[in-house]
């Protein structure tokens, strides 16, 4: 796994906006996403090149439909959030 990025927004549609603008402005892959208290807080992961994934978090922070809770580029992230992402990925494929 490269770098990742991960924007937590409140609702469903402001999340597909995100991701949809990640995707657009930069070389970033979906990888999942989860969501929380019955979709109300739904976080995106993306990943691609560190500058690909900071570019692509930072625009969807900007112009997304709504201000995100959180958001987060990790570089180099460690085995076990690599872990932690496939298990989440397996889930949207049952």
């Amino acid at each position: 796994m490269k770098s990742i990025g991960l924007i937590e927004v409140s609702g469903v549609t402001a999340a597909i906006d995100c991701l949809d603008i990640m995707c657009k402005s930069a070389d970033v892959e979906f990888v999942t996403w989860e969501r929380k208290l019955g979709g109300r807080l739904v976080t995106i992961v993306v990943e691609g090149q560190v500058s690909a994934v900071t570019a692509a978090v930072e625009n969807a922070v900007a112009n997304g439909l709504k201000k995100p809770v959180s958001s987060a580029v990790i570089a180099s992230p460690h085995e076990e959030v690599e872990r932690l992402l496939r298990l989440s990925a397996s889930r949207m494929k049952k």
